[in-house]
């Protein structure tokens, strides 16, 4: 199974200043259904020639069908890729997969600039992507839930799909406390190719979309509503239009 490489090392970023002022709402920016390693690529880039003026950013996109690896990823746990691109990135957690009609959101944040009322660390950066996926899935009536020790979130009520799990985040953060990569909730999507994975690095796991649980939602809709919670659980309260990209 041939696994397409990491990129090669990032290029040194810019000096920030531990007292960034910049408090302002990150940008959203719509990049529609792209490659995965075109964005991969474009994320690396915005924060290798980021500075301590750049607006934080939310991509919002979708892909074609594509596995990816974290950092720590067995690739045993790719149990049949098939036709679908194998891809080694530099985030963490293991292997999950991406495709189309989920709602992807990638996060490009500096977190050592002061949100309005606290700063944002890594375990509470974490947290709040977490809720804002919990508050969208609510938006439905679906509960969602943390589960100790496995990242994401999983359906909570009892049922066939009790802890099915229904999102999957994994974040990069780089030493000058800037993050890139994000999370992915399943909206309708084509689950087959998650039987081909022992996602997230478990064997077993079952991974569920809104869709098979009853709810029938627009993609676009879903994919508004999960930036929105992740500005406000993030402590960015103000409104922020969704831009497309002119790539």
């Amino acid at each position: 199974m041939p696994i397409a490489p990491a990129l090669p090392p990032s290029t040194p970023a810019a000096n920030f200043t531990a007292a960034s002022t910049v408090t302002s709402v990150p940008q959203v920016i719509d990049r529609g259904c792209e490659p995965y390693a075109l964005t991969y690529a474009a994320m690396r880039e915005f924060t290798d020639n980021r500075d301590p003026a750049t607006p934080d950013q939310l991509w919002i996109v979708e892909h074609a069908p594509v596995m990816t690896l974290g950092l720590g990823a067995d690739p045993a746990h790719v149990l049949d890729a098939g036709s679908i691109p194998v891809i080694q990135t530099d985030r963490g957690g293991e292997v999950t997969y991406h495709g189309p009609g989920q709602a992807i959101v990638y996060l490009l944040i500096d977190l050592r600039r002061s949100a309005p009322g606290a700063r944002l660390y890594a375990r509470e950066f974490v947290r709040g992507i977490e809720q804002a996926v919990i508050d969208t899935l609510a938006a439905y009536n679906l509960d969602g839930a943390r589960h100790a020790g496995a990242p994401g979130i999983y359906l909570d009520a009892p049922g066939p799909w009790q802890g099915a799990k229904i999102a999957a985040l994994g974040l990069k953060v780089r030493g000058n406390g800037c993050t890139y990569h994000g999370v992915a909730l399943n909206v309708a999507m084509e689950m087959a190719p998650f039987s081909r994975i022992n996602a997230c690095g478990y064997p077993g796991l079952v991974t569920v979309d809104m869709r098979t649980v009853g709810v029938t939602a627009e993609l676009q809709a879903v994919q508004s509503l999960l930036a929105a919670n992740l500005l406000r659980n993030l402590g960015q309260r103000a409104a922020a239009a969704v831009t497309p990209t002119t790539d």
